[in-house]
């Protein structure tokens, strides 16, 4: 609905002080849209397809070549300019798409799940681009499943649940917003969740979180002093605890505490 794609069933949108259906060609010329898979044609040269979109554009082919010239370097594609798309690696078509999208160097980009598939040498290649359009003036909004992302590239974040924004802030301020800290609990054997989940709701209204390890479990405090007493409560209760750890609370965990809180309240 932002980027002009779909017609709003309700409300109003303005980008730039420009009504996204109203002014919706005027929009288009000021915002550009990456989506979560590579338009880009297979069939043409990284340098091709650049060229391509920007004699689209208007340009002159010396200006478009000048444009897709730029664009290879400052991307890191020099070495594969001349070959064929469909002989790129899903890093370079996701940093080609990024650069076909910014030809017309927009004052929005939409990336849409930008790294969704990458390996995590190609997801630091694309975060490096992100980070460079920002410094460069680009306004980004990013649509991303991966939390870690988020905190590593955006100044504002506003959490989605059920098409709903359940909570806006920055990446500091939604960790704070669930605890100072995260104590992280290992154990010495198997234990039902559901029972350390009781136990920390009844004793000091607290969620807890498993991990992907069965054994670790995760929980928000809002400060040191309470660690010790949930670590009380869990030896008296003779939960087997190996050792444990406080840490910065991450933004994965700031989303489970979120969804859940509200998950709560619906079933209340």
């Amino acid at each position: 609905m932002l980027s002009t794609l779909l017609k709003p069933d309700g409300g109003t949108a303005f980008i730039q002080g420009l009504d996204a259906v109203k002014n919706a060609k005027d929009v288009r010329k000021k915002i550009s849209l990456t989506g979560q898979f590579a338009a880009l044609d297979e069939g043409l040269s990284g340098s091709q397809n650049l060229i391509l979109i920007a004699r689209l554009q208007g340009h002159s082919h010396k200006q478009a070549r000048s444009i897709a010239n730029e664009l290879i370097q400052s991307f890191d594609l020099f070495e594969a300019r001349n070959r064929m798309v469909a002989n790129y690696s899903g890093g370079m078509r996701r940093r080609l798409d990024i650069a076909a999208s910014i030809v017309t160097q927009p004052d929005l980009i939409f990336l849409d799940e930008p790294t969704t598939g990458l390996d995590p040498h190609s997801r630091i290649q694309v975060w490096e681009v992100v980070r460079t359009l920002i410094k460069l003036g680009t306004t980004i909004l990013l649509t991303t499943q991966y939390l870690e992302e988020a905190d590593q590239l955006a100044d504002q974040i506003a959490v989605i649940d059920k098409g709903t924004i359940i909570a806006e802030g920055t990446p500091n301020q939604l960790k704070a917003s669930i605890g100072e800290k995260t104590l992280s609990l290992r154990l010495t054997k198997h234990y039902e969740y559901n029972k350390i989940r009781r136990i920390l709701a009844d004793h000091h209204d607290l969620h807890v979180f498993q991990d992907e390890d069965p054994l670790v479990f995760k929980i928000p405090v809002k400060e040191t002093r309470l660690a010790n007493d949930v670590i009380h409560t869990l030896l008296i209760n003779e939960i087997p605890i190996q050792d444990f750890a406080m840490r910065e609370p991450s933004l994965e965990e700031v989303f489970l505490a979120l969804t859940e809180s509200k998950h709560e309240e619906v079933v209340q």
